[in-house]
């Protein structure tokens, strides 16, 4: 009987470890499905300029686009330095902050993700003080977790906090930070992510997610 009890005890101890691994598994899964829901959402509206400020970003699943920037080309003739064709760069045109972000996100939007990365580093390089940094910054995370770059997104996300942790982006970053670590099969460092998206932006969109994720994670333990 002894025999008998040590054995029940060990395939107990089994069973409670496969549950474990289970539940993490669950949440991870629930994280990708409600990324895929937001890129569902954003498809189906075109956002203006201050409402893609502070969406939350749509997930996508294409391959790694190239970080390289085009090739300079001389100007053809008759184009005089003074006299900017069509495909000059955006500050000699007159393109304001704003209008350099929408551009930013245009480029992501169309999957350019490596191009995109480089447009919103020069935007955060030209305009450190504007308002849209934090966000611009996000979205440079959002561009390595888009490719499932996990490590790379939560370095790109953290410096959001590190910018400004009271903006609305900031709330995002939290968010991303915890499935960020889910995805890497790190429950307590997402479920502390998520937590603080609740506790310190309890109102915000991203809060709302949070609260859905900690419910799953709690359901399955």
């Amino acid at each position: 009987m002894l025999a008998e009890l040590r054995s029940l005890d060990a395939r107990s101890a089994e069973t409670q470890q496969t549950l474990r691994d289970a539940a993490s598994e669950v949440v991870r899964l629930r994280t990708r499905v409600e990324a895929t829901e937001d890129e569902i959402r954003q498809s189906r509206t075109v956002p203006s300029t201050r409402a893609a400020a502070v969406a939350l970003p749509p997930m996508a699943t294409a391959a790694p686009a190239p970080i390289a920037r085009a090739p300079l080309v001389a100007a053809p003739p008759g184009v005089s330095p003074s006299s900017p064709g069509p495909d000059a760069p955006r500050e000699s045109r007159g393109e304001t902050p704003e209008q350099a972000f929408a551009a930013a996100l245009k480029t992501f939007r169309a999957r350019e993700h490596g191009q995109a990365v480089l447009e919103l580093i020069d935007f955060v390089a030209k305009y450190p003080k504007h308002g849209l940094v934090p966000r611009a910054q996000y979205w440079i995370g959002e561009a390595y977790y888009v490719q499932r770059d996990y490590p790379h997104a939560l370095l790109e996300f953290k410096r959001v906090l590190e910018m400004d942790p009271g903006a609305l982006a900031a709330a995002d970053a939290w968010l991303r930070i915890g499935m960020c670590h889910a995805s890497l099969h790190q429950p307590g460092p997402a479920t502390a992510a998520w937590q603080r998206v609740v506790r310190e932006y309890p109102r915000t969109e991203a809060a709302d997610k949070a609260r859905s994720f900690l419910r799953a994670a709690a359901a399955v333990r």
